[in-house]
């Protein structure tokens, strides 16, 4: 039993009231946030960072995917505007309609793009529409969409603890330079990535972990001779990236990418296992074991593989990739099944590749006036190992959003939010919510979601 300190009760100013707080600035927060001030809620948005964007900026995970059914784009909505906006700067790349399809001369185009169907069992895998991006850009319009939405940001505000009355949130005590803050309003979402918020108010939760991975990105390649290599010489280069991989301990089928950036790959990797992300101990062990891997494969790479003669550590991310942590127990669990089996649910507010999130999902059965959204979301850990891309969680933060704004609104629990109006809305905001099953989805025939005009007034 580890010795323990007695502190004093907190007291913290109320520094903000608003109608909805969103905790965590990633990219599930900021749909969230942006999705909740286009429904007409007042929204604080809270990031103990110092910019916005999450994994997708401070840890650089620079490929938004998982996003197709076939040929069908299913995650829609504010993904959308990021896309659009980062590729006006010059900072997205993907594939167009017509290049999305398996052949070799696709392959040798786009494959290092990450533009890929990675589920493919065919070879070469098939084109399809994924992102490319990057993570500065990522930040500026991030920063964009919230001052555009009127959204309160207060960034450096790490949060400490919830404000729980009478079995509700009420809001929440962030930990600043200043000394502790509170921000109070009717609506909490929890978009931390460790639903650090629910589990901390009560709500039940399990835990696991996966991999971690410290990205990592390298300038002064000369991607063309790389790829030209493996193009002409490709036993060769399978070797010689095997034991690259073997270095590192891990990592996808490809372990560099292109970038927006000429010069510039990143690497999804190490991969790591056996580290908890939500010990600091075991996080500090896991930094230092990543640098070592990553300072390793640098000095194989500069003298074995073409084109990297010249490479150099650009940068390493500043966030740790964790994939796994505590995962909410809420009114549903998603289990490997419904995802596995396309299962639609008629409360579906938001979808993945082929699968679907119902609002349920984003419930906790213990605490009111509280949502999650994002990698954290119900569901057991093997359906989450297969769900937790960006893009869907930005999904659900939009749903979530649009839910917390719609239950202030009407003057109501969150959990009583009709799933209806929530759909309606996620339409009206360029969203798909998942409410009209593809060819492909296990429809449960048994339950309805009530589509009557009374029901999305």
């Amino acid at each position: 039993m580890p010795q323990t300190v007695s502190l004093d009760a907190v007291e913290a100013p109320v520094v903000q009231r608003s109608d909805v707080i969103v905790v965590g600035g990633g990219p599930a927060g900021v749909s969230a946030a942006v999705a909740a001030a286009r429904t007409g809620a007042s929204v604080t948005l809270l990031e103990r960072y110092s910019a916005l964007g999450g994994l997708a900026s401070g840890g650089m995970v620079l490929v938004l995917d998982d996003m197709i059914n076939g040929n069908e784009i299913t995650v829609t909505g504010i993904v959308d505007e990021y896309v659009e906006r980062m590729a006006k700067l010059g900072l997205a790349v993907y594939p167009p309609a017509e290049e999305r399809y398996s052949s070799p001369e696709m392959w040798a185009k786009w494959g290092r793009w990450g533009a890929f169907d990675f589920h493919s069992h065919t070879n070469p895998k098939p084109i399809c529409y994924a992102v490319a991006f990057d993570p500065d850009g990522w930040k500026r319009v991030s920063n964009d969409l919230v001052r555009e939405s009127g959204v309160n940001l207060r960034l450096h505000s790490w949060f400490s603890r919830p404000v729980v009355q009478d079995g509700a949130v009420k809001g929440v005590v962030c930990e600043t330079k200043s000394g502790p803050q509170a921000v109070m309003g009717d609506v909490v979402i929890d978009t931390t990535g460790d639903i650090d918020v629910a589990s901390r108010a009560g709500a039940s939760y399990a835990q696991d972990n996966y991999l971690v991975t410290l990205v990592f990105r390298l300038g002064g390649v000369d991607t063309a001779t790389a790829e030209r290599f493996e193009q002409d010489h490709p036993r060769e280069a399978r070797a010689i990236n095997r034991k690259i991989k073997r270095m590192l301990g891990g990592a996808w089928e490809l372990w560099w990418l292109k970038t927006p950036v000429p010069g510039v790959v990143w690497c999804n990797c190490p991969h790591m296992t056996g580290f908890d992300g939500t010990d600091p101990v075991s996080l500090t062990e896991a930094e230092f074991e990543a640098r070592a891997r990553i300072g390793a494969v640098l000095d194989s790479i500069k003298s074995d593989l073409p084109g990297f003669g010249n490479a150099y550590l650009l940068d390493v991310a500043e966030q740790m990739g964790v994939r796994q942590t505590r995962l909410l127990q809420g009114e549903y669990v998603v289990t490997k099944e419904d995802v596995t089996s396309r299962r639609h649910f008629a409360d579906s507010v938001a979808r993945g590749r082929d699968y679907y999130t119902p609002y349920r999902a984003l419930l906790p059965r213990d605490v009111d006036q509280l949502l999650v959204a994002g990698r954290h979301y119900s569901a057991t850990p093997e359906a989450q190992r297969i769900s937790r891309e960006i893009p869907p969680c930005m999904a659900m933060g939009q749903a979530a959003g649009i839910a917390a704004a719609t239950a202030v609104e009407q003057g109501v629990v969150v959990r009583d939010v009709d799933p209806a109006v929530i759909q309606r809305r996620m339409r009206e905001q360029g969203a798909d919510p998942g409410d009209v099953p593809a060819e492909n989805a296990t429809v449960d025939a048994s339950a309805t979601v009530d589509q009557t005009e009374e029901a999305v007034a």
